[in-house]
């Protein structure tokens, strides 16, 4: 039996990326240069940062004027006032709002702390926020690739989030396309032919775990790569991000926070 081998490719002395560059153009220059060849059925997964750069999503501190409603929600979680404003015009509603911990549902629908805004991996005196629509940046980039290249791929846009009841942090997908975001069991056997009810993986989260392994957080400077050979993941022409996302009747933990 031949062994199922998948492999995760980090672009390596990938160019700093600013707004409006053409960032797909760059993913294709970028793997030349490291002798990576695009194919059919590659996985391309990207750092949600390049591409709020690319968007020009990077607000200068300076430029941002606390509101009324910022200054009082600021001196209720102890945060600064400007980081709050930015915070508040990304979200939808807060869930939690402590010194400890800001988590909101973001107006695209994720749930995550201070509603995606940080401060990693931008100039010291910005703030990054999420990409406006980032399904609809991970087809324009996957289009884009394919005019480029001739190559059909799919394209993973991946963000740092915090788990509850666990600590340390992992990637998630926050944008998707040309892949199901789902590897479904439900209806097959397993090895003693008990039937699955359940089992629905979140494969594109899976990816972007996969992919950080090789991109790391900090000053590694490796914001794609590319996964080859991986089977079990489906291409879907209409798939979206927002098939994880559950409903409130849905949610096991609501009202407990």
């Amino acid at each position: 039996m031949t062994p199922k081998i998948v492999n995760i490719i980090g672009l390596e002395n990938f160019p700093l990326v600013k707004a409006g560059d053409d960032l797909a153009k760059i993913i294709v220059e970028t793997a030349a240069k490291n002798n990576v060849q695009i194919e059919n059925g590659d996985i391309i997964v990207i750092s949600q940062k390049i591409v709020s750069k690319a968007e020009g999503r990077v607000m200068k501190i300076s430029q941002i004027s606390p509101s009324e409603e910022a200054l009082k929600l600021a001196e209720k979680v102890q945060r600064d006032p400007k980081l709050i404003e930015l915070v508040l015009k990304e979200t939808r509603r807060i869930i939690k709002a402590s010194p400890e911990i800001l988590i909101v549902e973001d107006k695209r629908g994720l749930i995550c702390i201070n509603a995606g805004v940080d401060k990693s991996n931008v100039p010291r005196d910005s703030y990054s926020l999420l990409p406006e629509n980032p399904d609809e940046s991970a087809r324009k980039i996957k289009e884009r690739i394919a005019e480029l290249t001739g190559k059909n791929v799919s394209v993973v846009i991946g963000d740092t989030f915090s788990r509850p009841f666990r600590r340390g942090q992992v990637e998630f997908a926050i944008g998707i396309a040309g892949i199901k975001p789902f590897k479904d069991y439900r209806g097959q056997r397993d090895l003693y032919n008990n039937l699955l009810r359940v089992k629905n993986v979140a494969i594109v989260d899976e990816i972007a775990c996969a992919a950080e392994l090789v991109m790391g957080q900090a000053k590694e400077a490796i914001p794609v790569a590319i996964i080859k050979n991986l089977e079990r993941a489906e291409t879907s022409e209409k798939s979206s991000i927002k098939e994880l996302a559950i409903s409130r009747q849905e949610d096991l933990f609501k009202e407990t926070l």
